[in-house]
């Protein structure tokens, strides 16, 4: 028999979740609709003293003094404290977690880390589940039943507002009453998961983009130009993190590694006067970026602009720091010299030196004032920093060595490269101050995987470190370990599917297509599984029979055998379940992407340095938001400052 909870008491027991031993269940209440419920139930049967967990037909009775009533009379209590989660048939609880050292207690960080590792290792059935094997391995049996019966038939728009999104218990609408593992099981995932809203507010796009969707307000028109909105956004944001971070650290250098394009690179030397080297292991993007430079020049009055320094170099994520500060010597690349002192604010203006505006707080529709400098040179003003220093062309360009204190960014550095990175500041002298935005955690090696798939140069031999885990205390932990899949599916992104789901976009039905045409292949040749079927271009615009035509072509199958009709009908009629199965794999991601990130964060503590992680971007533009700031001793107070300005938006 299944125990039910009204959602007033459900609401009062989600702030306790985090200290409590397990979900509890209040038979009193048994069979209430949780969207008409306004009030707690009047009693509670309490059952035997001990632990429970969920069987297939739903949870057993709490003992006396864990009863929700009684437990929401006590008041709500830290979620990163230890949570002692639900267990689905066949996923044994986890006996205990790693202590900390003597006389040490446990980090709020430490803390959250082993209650996500615990979650998720419960949950591993689904974190390691491929949804094109939905119907090959009867994946919605190893769901409880009384999951199956809320979920079965559930419309998008509900399953986007009841589970993947964070709305108050008194605002959700339940057309059934569900079980409490589930509501847990939701409550958990949101309660561990990383903050990720952006400072910014709830719109449903950046403010920058309100007038115009593709052009930033707050960029100048030049830094727009070959650079999509979620970059205009991104390099905005970042690049005032990386200017404020630069001053309060007092670095007199930024290196920008996977500078790709150099979109980045180019705000932050021509457009906040900063010193800057970039590093990036793709020629063609080096060259492309050189090419955005001069473009920039040419836009500037004809006259040539000192920015950042390209480097095509590769960041071997084995070697040692030394190898690293290699590439930023001279004679590697002196194209285009960085010019501008960091952490010393606007530099001055000397005779003749000539400036754009730096529009910040300023709308760029507005035109900029044309101004006369002592010597008689004009020059345009805006009311912040200059965009760049311009000198007159043929002036030799030299190339400074990095020296002194550096900062290294990397936006969106991929898999094991933001690692190396980490690495460096912890192990190079030179390297004060670091930002870290991840991306592509699929590419981080481990134990499990050390050669990961889809690296551009695979090393030649295993490596002798690993991206994940990195630090200590996650290495020990039990059921740390994430699969390829798991890591994966932490690059989803979740804000966008919400959309998808409560638009119910035709596309959704791409999940319940490719897992249909699995069983076709699997049909067809039995050593054919999980094989990469190149993208259908409009595959959600076509007949079902279109696409198997197209699909079974790709994987080298006969695209004319014929089809049992009623077979593929009766999946076809699924495609809920396929979308509801999915939902609630990517609810766990956001917590596989959290653990990474902390796994990070910890690393950095065992060190000896304070970091932060910062929701920076919109996560409905950026889903990849959180960037990793971290300074060293002399530069830490920089940390409490930026985070403070951060705060105050």
């Amino acid at each position: 028999m299944s125990y039910y909870c009204d959602v007033t008491t459900w609401h009062h027991f989600s702030e306790w979740w985090g200290d409590v031993t397990v979900p509890h269940g209040c038979s009193a209440s048994r069979g209430r609709s949780l969207g008409l419920c306004t009030a707690p139930s009047p009693g509670c049967h309490h059952g035997a003293t001990g632990h429970y967990g969920v069987t297939a037909g739903g949870v057993t009775s709490p003992p006396a003094d864990r009863c929700p009533q009684r437990l929401a009379r006590v008041g709500p209590v830290l979620l990163a404290a230890h949570v002692r989660s639900v267990s689905l048939p066949g996923t044994p609880l986890l006996s205990r977690s790693p202590r900390a050292a003597p006389g040490r207690p446990l980090t709020l960080e430490q803390q959250l880390a082993a209650s996500i590792a615990r979650v998720l290792a419960r949950y591993r059935f689904l974190l390691d589940s491929f949804v094109i094997e939905f119907f090959t391995n009867d994946q919605w049996a190893t769901l409880p039943p009384s999951w199956q019966d809320v979920l079965a038939d559930l419309p998008s728009p509900q399953l986007a507002a009841l589970l993947l999104e964070k709305a108050n218990p008194e605002e959700a609408s339940y057309s059934m009453v569900w079980p409490l593992s589930l509501l847990a099981f939701k409550a958990t995932a949101h309660a561990l998961a990383l903050p990720r809203a952006h400072c910014g507010g709830a719109n449903s796009r950046p403010e920058e983009f309100q007038e115009n969707l593709c052009q930033s307000t707050r960029l100048h028109p030049v830094f727009r130009k070959h650079v999509k909105p979620k970059k205009q956004h991104e390099i905005w944001q970042l690049g005032k993190l990386v200017k404020r971070l630069s001053e309060l650290a007092q670095c007199e250098h930024v290196v920008d590694v996977g500078s790709g394009q150099g979109h980045l690179s180019r705000f932050l030397s021509f457009g906040l006067g900063l010193p800057v080297t970039a590093v990036e292991g793709n020629r063609h993007l080096v060259d492309t970026a050189k090419r955005f430079d001069r473009e920039l020049v040419q836009a500037a009055w004809e006259l040539s602009l000192r920015g950042p320094s390209h480097v095509a170099g590769w960041v071997d994520p084995q070697a040692p720091w030394p190898e690293f500060l290699l590439l930023l010597q001279p004679g590697v690349d002196i194209s285009h010299p960085p010019t501008a002192a960091a952490g010393t604010g606007p530099p001055s203006l000397e005779p003749g030196m000539r400036t754009l505006p730096m529009v910040l707080g300023r709308d760029v529709a507005q035109p900029a004032r044309a101004a006369v400098d002592p010597t008689g040179a004009r020059s345009h003003v805006g009311t912040g920093v200059p965009i760049g220093h311009l000198q007159e062309p043929g002036q030799p360009a030299e190339h400074p060595p990095v020296l002194g204190r550096v900062l290294l960014t990397g936006l969106h550095a991929c898999g094991d490269l933001s690692v190396t990175l980490l690495r460096h500041f912890v192990q190079c002298p030179h390297v004060a101050a670091i930002t870290s935005v991840a991306c592509c955690y699929m590419k981080l090696s481990t134990r499990e995987t050390p050669v990961p798939p889809g690296l551009v140069l695979p090393p030649t031999v295993p490596p002798a470190t690993y991206g994940y885990p990195l630090s200590a205390w996650v290495a020990g932990l039990p059921g740390h370990t994430l699969s390829y899949k798991a890591r994966e599916g932490a690059c989803h992104a979740a804000e966008d599917y919400v959309q998808r789901l409560r638009s119910q976009s035709p596309g959704l039905r791409a999940h319940c297509y490719r897992a249909v045409l699995e069983t076709l292949i699997r049909a067809a040749d039995p050593s054919k599984q999980c094989l990469g079927v190149q993208t259908i271009p409009g595959a959600h615009c076509l007949s079902f029979h279109e696409y198997a035509r197209l699909g079974l072509a790709r994987v080298g199958l006969d695209p004319s055998t014929p089809l049992d009709a009623a077979h593929v009908d009766a999946l076809l009629r699924r495609q809920q379940q396929v979308i509801a199965y999915f939902t609630l794999v990517l609810l766990l991601s956001p917590l596989v992407e959290s653990l990474i990130l902390l796994d990070r964060v910890i690393y950095l503590q065992e060190q000896g340095f304070q970091c932060r992680l910062i929701p920076l971007f919109d996560p409905q533009f950026s889903p990849r938001n959180l960037v990793l700031v971290a300074a060293k001793a002399q530069s830490a107070s920089a940390l409490s400052t930026l985070v403070e300005d951060d705060s105050k938006g």
